[in-house]
């Protein structure tokens, strides 16, 4: 892969982060009964930058679940999928707002498979979607209800997103394949 161009430097992404959280707050009216699901890998440390900035602004901390997709995946039929999902939800979801995480929305595979990891937990008041990036060529009816920034791409490039939250290093990238 070739990188073509830096879309996000750290401090893009932090303010993206900090938006996005303002916007959930102001969406739901506060913070009461919400929770974060991060879509594994990209969404976990992004969901726990989204309840970091929430605990900053509103002095509460949102708890963050983590959603295995691999084995509700639906475009990878003739690749052997371990059963065992690695999903973490340690809260009662039930009758709860949750927002899924993610870093890249592409086709919509990835959100409908973690809508299914999601919905074996019990069943939430509602389902919302923040995302870092939207780069578009959706396959299925899905749309990001919190999005960083839109990267209209094309099919022979692809996004990529590092995020080290630790050393406070975060950067959004477009590469050509």
């Amino acid at each position: 892969m070739r990188l073509k161009a830096e879309i996000m430097d750290s401090g893009a992404v932090r303010r993206a982060m900090k938006r996005i959280a303002h916007e959930i707050l102001e969406k739901n009216g506060g913070c009461n009964d919400i929770y974060f699901a991060g879509i594994k890998r990209g969404g976990i440390p992004l969901a726990h930058i989204l309840s970091d900035n929430i605990y900053e602004i509103e002095g509460v901390r949102i708890p963050v679940g983590i959603i295995d997709t691999v084995p509700h995946r639906d475009d990878r039929r003739n690749i052997p999928v371990p059963q065992i999902s690695t999903s973490d939800i340690p809260f009662d979801i039930s009758g709860k707002k949750v927002i899924m995480v993610d870093d890249v929305l592409y086709t919509g595979r990835t959100v409908r498979a973690a809508m299914e990891a999601l919905i074996s937990f019990g069943r939430p008041s509602g389902v919302q979607l923040a995302v870092l990036i939207d780069r578009g060529h959706r396959e299925l009816p899905i749309r990001g209800d919190y999005v960083g920034k839109n990267i209209p791409t094309s099919r022979s490039e692809t996004i990529k997103v590092e995020i080290q939250a630790e050393e406070g290093k975060m950067s959004v990238g477009l590469y050509e394949v």
